[in-house]
């Protein structure tokens, strides 16, 4: 058994190799050929546009592939959600798709495009957007540069931003959020309903998910004395409840916690003061939830 799966090309490609890497899955690409190698034999990898991976997916060409949600709303195909994975090739946020416009044009609504011209990649779902409030526009596809195109190609633009900043870059400002988007895994009906490549794509959601989550944070662990543990507790954030464990020396136990990695800073002297010893912070992969 092959998964096939689909990896976005383009501006999430290094962000997703990264992230593939920290979930223990090495992909190994070559710039001359669309196909990868991965360390799991029944895996094996192919380079797609995310604006086309829904219908690769959809048609059965691959079994799964990652994608943003934006993508898969344009193409109106159906393919099963596996899961939600919070990344973009910034940042591990959404990303939002914006209505912006020259800043010192007079548009200050929605309504106020009306009969006009709007640029934007997401041609379908912003032609339902504004047919959904009524408001009569034309939607022309843009090939890129979509920022450049007001006021002299287009009244307005529906563009992806993660900052806004490229927008002010090119004095626009912005009227409203059209959508909000994130990377997804999605998979085909067929491969889903195959027990064994369901199964394997939903271990790879499990890694995945893991390795955004370690993403962040690091590892504590430190000893106490069984006198000292309420104070040391108190101190301690953690996913859950932190691990308490019994040494051999029925005085003392050990205790294992997940933190973010910035409170480390001014939460180890806190811990030293409250008589922690043999604190130890360590880097993690993955923590599966």
């Amino acid at each position: 058994m092959k998964l096939r799966l689909g990896i976005p090309k383009g501006s999430l490609q290094e962000a997703t190799l990264k992230l593939f890497t920290r979930a223990g899955l090495h992909v190994y690409t070559n710039a001359r050929t669309y196909f990868a190698a991965t360390d799991d034999p029944e895996i094996e990898c192919m380079l797609i546009r995310a604006q086309e991976m829904a219908r690769y997916v959809e048609h059965g060409a691959l079994d799964a592939g990652l994608t943003g949600l934006d993508w898969v709303l344009e193409s109106g195909l159906e393919v099963v959600k596996v899961s939600d994975l919070i990344y973009s090739k910034q940042s591990m946020g959404r990303v939002r798709w914006v209505l912006a416009v020259p800043e010192d044009s007079p548009f200050q609504k929605l309504e106020d495009l009306n009969g006009r011209i709007i640029a934007t990649e997401l041609v379908s779902f912003t032609r339902n957007y504004f047919a959904q409030r009524n408001v009569d526009v034309r939607v022309e596809f843009s090939w890129g540069a979509t920022e450049v195109k007001p006021p002299l190609l287009a009244d307005a633009i529906v563009e992806v931003t993660e900052t806004g900043s490229s927008l002010h870059a090119n004095h626009l400002r912005i009227l409203q959020t059209v959508l909000e988007s994130n990377t997804q895994l999605v998979a085909n009906k067929a491969a889903w309903a195959d027990s064994t490549r369901r199964q394997k794509i939903e271990n790879l959601a499990v890694m995945l998910n893991g390795a955004m989550a370690a993403l962040g944070r690091v590892g504590l662990m430190l000893n106490v004395r069984k006198p000292d543990l309420p104070a040391v507790l108190r101190l301690l954030p953690a996913l859950q409840n932190p691990t308490v464990a019994p040494l051999a020396d029925g005085e003392w136990v050990a205790v294992n916690t997940v933190i973010e990695e910035q409170a480390a800073w001014s939460l180890i002297p806190k811990l030293k003061q409250a008589n922690a010893q043999g604190i130890v912070e360590y880097p993690l992969n993955k923590v599966v939830l």
